[in-house]
């Protein structure tokens, strides 16, 4: 069996969860989610776990196996705890604020990037150059926060632009002169 499908998630108090017609509800302090999954499984809530299990061991079974487990797991724990994603900016004169719900960057362009986020995801700027992006949803916090990563990527030669908090970017050496290097002649 996989190794990952086969774990029982643990569902905390304070959440419910319901399951009914291939879809796989839950409720929490945070909020509400829910998670279609394969006809062919079975999710089942025994007391205060939630174990999901395959038909046989063909290989579509198996791949969605461990992929609905941890669907399922993750919307368990968006709705009782969430999910952060912590972003910094690197750059002089880099700099983030929020603008109502907005996140307005000003990032070497000639413009200020404002960024809208999406229901269920919010902004977060502790530090003008630190963002935190947090939400429910794993995938949609993931997802913007790449696109807010998108707007500078990290640059290859000095290392300025948007990157995830803790990101080491391994840096190319530069030129070593207008002689290539070799010194004069």
């Amino acid at each position: 069996m996989s190794r990952i499908g086969r774990q029982p998630i643990a569902v905390p108090s304070g959440v419910s969860a319901s399951i009914a017609d291939s879809i796989f509800k839950v409720k929490g302090p945070r909020g509400e989610l829910t998670v279609p999954f394969n006809r062919d499984l079975t999710v089942k809530q025994d007391g205060d776990q939630i174990v999901v299990t395959r038909p046989d061991d063909r290989q579509d079974h198996r791949s969605l196996h461990g992929l609905t487990r941890t669907l399922v797991a993750n919307a368990v724990k968006g709705v009782s705890d969430g999910f952060v994603i912590n972003l910094e900016l690197r750059g002089v004169g880099y700099r983030a604020k929020l603008t109502g719900k907005n996140l307005e960057m000003t990032i070497g362009y000639s413009h200020p990037v404002i960024i809208e986020p999406p229901a269920g995801v919010s902004f977060t700027v502790p530090e003008p150059t630190k963002i935190d992006v947090s939400g429910i949803d794993k995938q949609l916090v993931g997802q913007v926060a790449a696109n807010v990563r998108r707007v500078r990527k990290p640059d290859a030669y000095h290392g300025k632009g948007v990157r995830f908090l803790g990101q080491k970017i391994a840096l190319k050496a530069g030129k070593a002169g207008a002689t290539g290097g070799k010194g004069k002649k």
